[in-house]
């Protein structure tokens, strides 16, 4: 069987012309030709990221700058915000450096409450604050500005944010908001290959990090900005993904940022429609989200695992089944990246083809 077409969270679909830049010779990347590579990068990933400060590339997936964050920022105590599987795994995380954490627990499909958030540093205590802007695992975008704001209330509390499935698709203004570090994997919203992370840095956070014992050498992000002055990376940078990072942030500007946030948004929209028109329940709820995936409630109780194996047997698309402890109790569809009007169509007709055989 040939491969499918993804409409899972990620990774998603690389378009002809990112697997085409894929393809470029190979440089060195202690010279010239890589400096103006990465230089070249730049202007772009900073329009989408809201920010004047440079953004740093990591060849790891996005959970080593988290992990980077926790050994760079902790140096009293972080609170994890948890409302998914990956939030959920971020507090896991910060024990696991050895750092003290706490967490802010909201059940699976909720989103995280501000005024939780500063009852919970009005105890005092904490210097960290971790979130998942959009969790993928249970459809939710968290109310990224609210928060934000009020962890600014509070002094020396930094913030870091994962935007994996959010970044470039819906707007994040990192230095209006006072984001201390925004990171993204480039193979969600990106639509790029998995391996290599981005993250921009706030003043704030190099000047922590300057004082933080153990940091360690990868993630450590003085190396990073040390390097980033030669327009280079700590370590051997992925080149091939760096080729198709250029390409693809010169597609996105070509799009136009707005362009691509409408288009996000009304793809979301045809799922969302599908969902409702099919008597679906939707996980999250109204007014958190997100605008890059659906996370579907099983409520009509089909035998989730036979539909998404029928949907990919029949049409050669592939959906996902639900991750984690709501598998077969949600599936997942994506339409993040470079999806259009067109393709969102073509899999929810394929939908509506197979949906009769699995409902009563």
């Amino acid at each position: 069987m040939p491969k499918p077409k993804l409409f899972i969270p990620g990774p998603v679909d690389i378009s002809p012309a990112t697997f085409e830049a894929m393809c470029a010779s190979m440089i060195g990347h202690r010279g010239a030709d890589f400096e103006a590579l990465y230089a070249s990068i730049q202007p772009g990933l900073q329009q989408i990221a809201g920010t004047q400060r440079r953004i740093f590339l990591s060849t790891s997936s996005a959970w080593g700058v988290m992990e980077g964050a926790i050994r760079n920022l902790v140096q009293k105590k972080v609170l994890n915000l948890c409302c998914g599987a990956f939030s959920d795994k971020w507090f896991d995380v910060s024990l696991r450096c050895g750092k003290e954490a706490e967490k802010i627990q909201v059940e699976w499909g909720e989103a995280i409450d501000p005024a939780t958030v500063r009852a919970k540093l009005a105890e005092g205590g904490f210097d960290t604050v971790t979130m998942v802007h959009n969790e993928t695992s249970t459809g939710v975008m968290n109310p990224l500005a609210e928060i934000a704001a009020v962890v600014k209330e509070f002094d020396g509390v930094l913030l870091v944010v994962d935007s994996v499935s959010s970044f470039s698709a819906v707007p994040i203004p990192c230095d209006e908001l006072g984001i201390d570090v925004l990171l993204a994997g480039v193979q969600k919203a990106m639509a790029l290959p998995p391996g290599l992370s981005i993250f921009v840095t706030s003043e704030a956070a190099l000047t922590r990090a300057e004082t933080t014992p153990d940091r360690g050498y990868y993630f450590d992000f003085l190396e990073f900005a040390k390097n980033d002055a030669k327009d280079n990376t700590p370590s051997t940078p992925a080149l091939a993904l760096l080729h198709a990072l250029k390409q693809m942030v010169d597609s996105i500007m070509t799009e136009g940022l707005e362009a691509r946030y409408a288009r996000h948004e009304e793809n979301n929209d045809l799922v969302h429609a599908w969902v409702e028109a099919n008597g679906f329940a939707h996980f999250a709820p109204a007014g958190y989200r997100s605008r890059t995936l659906t996370t579907i409630a099983n409520n009509r109780e089909l035998e989730v695992a036979g539909f998404v194996k029928a949907v990919r047997e029949k049409h050669n698309f592939l959906i996902n089944g639900g991750y984690g402890k709501i598998k077969g109790k949600t599936f997942r569809i994506s339409n993040m990246g470079n999806e259009t009007a067109e393709t969102m169509h073509e899999l929810l007709a394929a939908l509506d083809d197979v949906l009769p055989g699995f409902v009563s």
